[in-house]
């Protein structure tokens, strides 16, 4: 099984209305289009552009604002993903539950259908200058080209959620991010390169660059969208598919071949996978069936 995946290095910049921030989205999707992509991905937070809009006396918005925004973003792609006969996984948005704010992705199949992931990882920011609350589950998601999960940055950092994804049987894990240093970017990158190791898989990222000067924790940006693999032989001797220019206004375009995860799980040069010590370290599919101690 083969797929080809876009990802997109967004350009944030301030806008006016709702319809600037559909024009460039669109702009993006038609470029993946022309390129033949199957599946394309946006980052992490980056409908926080429409912060940038402002009220009637001149102030950005705030965090609590963006919700509003929701069945106009959800419309939006939906409409898309059945236009381009994509899967769009639309970065995250910032939702509204039961008076507590969640930082989801979206997954927007060609068919109209939407999947959601709550990002289960919350960092400082986002729960000490936004009040946000973190998911509470993990899911995996069929689609016609294979099983995928949408981990958020700093999901990313923790093995033990993307192990609990490949055991559920994902393949691809799509990481939307955003981060405003080389620090933070780094450790994404770093760790994006060692799930793919760990768990024999492919990790598509995805990141904002540029700056909304009017909202805050949104002035700087520092991205770039990778492709990531397994480092095994019939891979890139990086474990890099393709890559963008760091902190340009772009997009990356690579085809994904499922066939050799499979092969390299079975006899690559190492079988990481196959080979982790459940009997010392038991992860989700281990444990799975044992029953709570008390």
């Amino acid at each position: 099984m083969k797929l080809r995946v876009s990802a997109v290095q967004y350009h944030l910049r301030t806008i006016q209305s709702f319809e600037e921030f559909a024009y460039q989205v669109e702009h993006y999707i038609k470029t993946a289009e022309e390129f033949g992509a199957e599946f394309i991905m946006f980052p992490e937070f980056f409908t926080t552009q429409l912060m940038s809009i402002g009220d009637y006396q001149g102030n950005a918005l705030t965090i609590h604002d963006l919700p509003d925004f929701t069945d106009q973003y959800r419309s939006l792609f939906i409409n898309l993903a059945i236009k381009s006969n994509t899967h769009i996984i639309a970065g995250t948005h910032v939702v509204r539950k039961n008076n507590k704010l969640y930082n989801v992705a979206h997954l927007f199949y060609p068919d109209g259908r939407v999947a959601v992931q709550e990002k289960l990882h919350l960092t400082p920011t986002e729960i000490e200058e936004w009040n946000m609350a973190p998911g509470e589950d993990l899911q995996v998601f069929e689609t016609s080209k294979g099983t995928i999960a949408m981990l958020t940055c700093y999901d990313i950092e923790f093995p033990e959620i993307v192990r609990m994804a490949r055991a559920k049987g994902a393949d691809i894990i799509f990481c939307p991010s955003c981060t405003d240093d080389r620090h933070g970017f780094h450790r994404v990158r770093y760790t994006s390169h060692a799930r793919a190791i760990e768990n024999q898989i492919y990790v598509v990222n995805s990141g904002t660059v540029g700056s909304l000067p009017t909202v805050d924790f949104m002035r700087a940006n520092f991205g770039q969208a990778a492709v990531i693999t397994p480092n095994d032989i019939p891979f890139p001797p990086q474990g890099l598919l393709v890559e963008g220019e760091i902190n340009q206004d772009m997009i990356v375009t690579t085809d994904l071949d499922l066939e050799l995860l499979y092969q390299v799980r079975e006899r690559g040069s190492v079988t990481t996978w196959r080979d982790r010590r459940t009997d010392l370290y038991p992860d989700w599919e281990a444990i799975k069936e044992i029953p709570t101690r008390l």
